[in-house]
């Protein structure tokens, strides 16, 4: 079945639009058009489609099944033309760019390594990172806004239809200060409980192992919490009080080596989550976003021999 001809680039934004927001009048805000255009648009891409894209309520609209199958395809090549146009304009042919999607569990170690090497080996890249909880960084690979995502995430309900790649696994610790209250004596574990207690923010996936690891142990957690997937905030909060931080041990690896901070020992570690890459299948990696997995693979290994850090 050939392509309609009468399906235009304006078309495909203004879906890639509406479920990116949500809601028509903010992505009609957003592409700075009026909301009955916006419907308009909409209402032909549908018609040449012969397919309903979107339920709409008073809450907003959510993609059908249909649209869903639509997005897979229609993010990915926007994108791609969207790369073309501009790797044109100004003649950087031989300039690449790669677009990160990095969770909190990985931005302190493996992420700095990893452009580090990239910038090693090529002159011209642009590394563009954003960071946020799995779902929104998902949602973003699935419309083509950023290459690759990295973090944990196989146990994310959110990477079905996404292809994930295992680096390597990482443990959650219990992290004080050095001169905590509970460094002092013998530890009971039910002493934790009377501390102010750091976690990532619930309904992420590290939440899930950190929640975990109190189950395996034993111990109620504290009513005190902060919560946040804010590596700066979470050490500058756990040094200036009296809080336990649950933390990936990427996060923590090398104020534990300096001395910064100190792990609280329970005799155990939850078991560790799979760190890795998630991409998007139905996009051709760009050349720059294959030499970013090659040294991702590269860092992993690493990390798996013992190597690095």
């Amino acid at each position: 079945m050939n392509i309609d001809t009468r399906i235009k680039f304006r078309h495909l934004v203004c879906f890639l639009e509406m479920a990116r927001q949500g809601s028509l009048a903010r992505a009609a805000d957003v592409l700075a058009v009026s909301q009955p255009a916006m419907s308009k648009t909409l209402k032909e891409l549908e018609e040449l489609l012969a397919a309903s894209l979107f339920m709409r309520s008073k809450s907003g609209v959510n993609l059908t099944e249909a649209g869903v199958a639509f997005l897979r395809y229609a993010g990915p090549s926007v994108q791609a033309l969207r790369d073309g146009v501009n790797t044109l304009r100004g003649g950087e042919y031989a300039a690449g760019k790669v677009r990160l999607g990095v969770l909190s569990t990985v931005e302190s170690l493996l992420v700095p390594e990893v452009v580090r090497r990239l910038h090693e080996r090529h002159s011209a890249l642009v590394v563009s990172v954003v960071t946020g909880p799995s779902a929104y960084l998902l949602s973003q690979l699935r419309v083509g806004d950023v290459d690759l995502v990295v973090g944990r995430m196989a146990d994310s309900p959110e990477i079905q239809g996404l292809t994930f790649e295992h680096l390597y696994s990482e443990s959650m610790t219990l992290v004080v200060r050095p001169d905590h209250p509970l460094l002092a004596e013998p530890l009971e574990r039910n002493a934790l409980e009377d501390f102010p207690l750091v976690l990532p923010l619930a309904g992420t996936t590290i939440r899930k192992f950190a929640d975990s690891l109190f189950v395996q142990c034993g111990i109620s957690q504290s009513r005190q919490r902060l919560e946040t997937l804010s590596v700066t905030l979470s050490r500058r909060y756990v040094l200036s009080s009296e809080a336990i931080w649950i933390a990936p041990l990427d996060a923590v690896r090398l104020d534990l080596a300096s001395g910064e901070l100190v792990e609280i020992n329970l005799g155990q570690r939850e078991p560790g989550g799979s760190v890795g890459i998630s991409s998007n299948a139905s996009l051709p990696l760009s050349l720059a976003s294959q030499w970013c997995v090659e040294v991702l693979r590269e860092v992993g290994q690493a990390y798996r021999e013992g190597v690095y850090p």
